[in-house]
């Protein structure tokens, strides 16, 4: 079969197309006919910190696909999911409902299980409330901003680019901040009465830490999910944790166990999957390539020009 391969250096990420051997599934495992895969940025950009220097590692994180032998529909987290075929474990796989694409149910997987993670397994959000997103026109930016306002919550979102704001507005941002900067505080209480926000997602990182502190409402959450800016550390304002009582948590999908993916993916499957099925939620799919193509959409996501998701059809 015809797969992709990562080799991660410190200045670099190469991708190679190769002939491999196709996986054989162990107990608990599915060999899946992979249709569509979807990039994501941890994986594929250096200084995310999700592909390590070494020997090169089989590409792809999530996708979906027909489990051989059954021909039945799963999407999920998928590693190695650049390739023909690619092993799921059982309890990452999450039925693909008939209306839905293979191009969508490849973007849907790690995004919105990560978006359900902090939306409402952590971050409690609830009808109503204000929730402001950094770096909103990313894949785990849009996806909050639609499950969010799914759930009937407010949303504020900055971006650099007018013209991704402007495209997010059609989903139902309701308040769009244009700025890279860590200078939206004072609109964002603007926006909220003076209020602040329920709820944090920060995809920035440390260089706009400390200002999305100053955006939180009483007892506000702040989730931590990504650092476009690859700033790792930033300061803490300890007297606006605890007069606030202030509640700081991180997402992510990777560092898990399987007993706690498969947590997720159950509460996902109950409260989001019959949102996909409506056609309440669909993914933003910023534009979709070939398969041969998986060295121009990484180049796509690398020079940051996309608004929602980038999927690879196989």
């Amino acid at each position: 079969m015809k797969a992709y391969f990562l080799q991660s250096t410190e200045t670099e990420m190469k991708l190679e197309l190769r002939d491999a051997q196709r996986p054989e599934p162990k107990p608990g495992q599915m060999l899946v006919r992979v249709r569509a895969a979807s990039l994501n940025r941890g994986e594929l950009i250096i200084g995310h910190g999700l592909t390590k220097a070494g020997a090169p590692k089989p590409a792809g994180a999530d996708g979906a696909g027909e489990v051989e032998g059954t021909g039945k529909r799963v999407m999920g987290r998928l590693p190695g999911s650049f390739a023909e075929y690619a092993l799921m474990d059982e309890s990452d796989a999450i039925a693909v409902p008939d209306n839905v694409s293979w191009e969508d149910a490849a973007a849907i997987p790690l995004a919105y299980l990560v978006v359900y993670d902090m939306l409402v397994q952590q971050g409690e959000l609830k009808a109503g409330e204000w929730l402001l997103v950094t770096g909103v026109s990313s894949g785990v930016g849009v996806a909050a901003l639609q499950a969010a306002k799914a759930l009937g919550a407010k949303v504020i979102g900055t971006s650099g680019s007018s013209a991704k704001l402007q495209k997010l507005k059609a989903l139902g941002l309701d308040v769009a901040i244009e700025t890279r900067k860590p200078d939206f505080a004072k609109r964002v209480l603007e926006a909220t009465g003076g209020q602040g926000v329920n709820l944090v997602v920060n995809n920035v990182g440390g260089t706009v830490f400390a200002e999305t502190i100053r955006c939180l409402a009483y007892k506000g959450r702040h989730a931590t999910v990504g650092y476009l800016d690859g700033v790792l550390e930033a300061k803490l304002d300890i007297e606006a944790l605890h007069s606030k009582r202030l509640r700081l948590f991180g997402v992510s999908n990777k560092l898990r166990t399987a007993a706690q993916r498969a947590e997720t993916v159950k509460g996902f499957t109950r409260d989001f999957l019959p949102l996909f099925e409506s056609g309440k939620l669909k993914p933003l799919i910023d534009k979709v390539y070939d398969f041969e193509d998986l060295p121009a959409a990484k180049a796509r996501m690398e020079a940051d020009s996309h608004a929602g998701k980038i999927v690879v059809r196989i």
